[in-house]
């Protein structure tokens, strides 16, 4: 199968530096085929991408070969200009002369792009877990790199069961997570999920106890209570308590958890605005395919579940 993890893993290894920065190795490419990574420098006025190649040789991605879509405008010129500083993939298709005799690599993405397509997106199954890396975040969801430069989103409502203002509560770019996939459209458009991944209520729940004073993240302020983050999967209420925002952190006291219910019972301590790093995510599923997942407990009078494949439903 060809090389179809997401762009930036190829860049600083050291079988990639070797062969990018000689023109004799890069024109041994051009006849096997072999998959490089480069650093985009430059997006011209034509939107032709300038590639660091290292060595001081510079490659060219000429517009039509940036990206699949773009010879018949399914694909848009952003997402050539919003590759420049970033890493690329690549295929070396030929070289041209520079204007002081030298030889200029022709590059290709496109080529990588449909060859991924071809032998990785075009075989993945509903419920599959897949690698991915985030490439940027909008109020919407957050778009990945699933493989090879090809974007999907995880719409913010599929990021986590707790419910966050925006997917910077939960990621950054460049962050490489893990997925599902919901559905492969005919045309090869990957919708994703994320929820799936971290861990059931009773899961999350057998992390706390009651009568633990942990932290947590405040959520939503209602004028019948505080909805407290505990883990990406598991928030509680508490009491209404004023001066209390969204996006402080609290210490907040665990009074119960109620499996029947589905609810974790809180009193808040103190809330505060704090600088905390971010915690990695914590995954309960890491690999493999899902049929059928079920976030509720089996004794709940309410059902939250997804079933993946054709007419899956939340």
């Amino acid at each position: 199968m060809a090389y179809c993890k997401p762009e930036g893993l190829l860049l600083g290894s050291e079988e990639n530096s070797r062969w990018i920065q000689s023109l004799p190795l890069l024109r041994e490419c051009c006849a096997t085929g072999r998959i490089l990574e480069g650093r985009a420098l430059i997006c011209d006025g034509e939107h032709n991408l300038i590639v660091s190649l290292g060595g001081g040789i510079r490659g060219v991605i000429p517009r039509e070969e940036g990206a699949l879509g773009m010879e018949d405008g399914s694909t848009r010129d952003i997402a050539l200009i919003s590759r420049v500083g970033k890493p690329v993939c690549f295929q070396v298709t030929g070289f041209r002369k520079s204007a002081d005799g030298g030889a200029v690599p022709l590059l290709s993405r496109r080529m990588v792009q449909q060859q991924c397509m071809r032998d990785y997106i075009s075989s993945l199954l509903p419920g599959q877990v897949i690698p991915a890396r985030v490439t940027h975040l909008e109020p919407f969801g957050c778009f990945v790199d699933i493989g090879c430069g090809i974007p999907s989103l995880i719409p913010i409502d599929a990021i986590s069961i707790s419910r966050i203002s925006h997917p910077r509560d939960r990621f950054s770019p460049g962050d490489d997570i893990l997925a599902v996939v919901k559905e492969v459209e005919p045309g090869g458009r990957v919708s994703l999920s994320h929820k799936e991944l971290l861990g059931t209520w009773e899961e999350n729940a057998a992390l706390f106890s009651p009568g633990e004073t942990v932290a947590g993240v405040v959520r939503s302020v209602e004028e019948y209570g505080v909805f407290v983050e505990l883990s990406p999967n598991l928030a509680g209420l508490a009491e209404p308590r004023e001066n209390v925002f969204p996006g402080q952190h609290a210490s907040v006291y665990i009074k119960s958890l109620i499996p029947e219910k589905m609810k974790v019972k809180l009193i808040i301590v103190d809330s505060f605005e704090a600088r905390c790093q971010r915690q990695p995510l914590r995954y309960f599923i890491s690999e493999g395919r899902l049929e059928r997942w079920r976030y509720s407990p089996g004794a709940c009078f309410k059902t939250v579940e997804t079933v993946f494949g054709p007419g899956g439903a939340e």
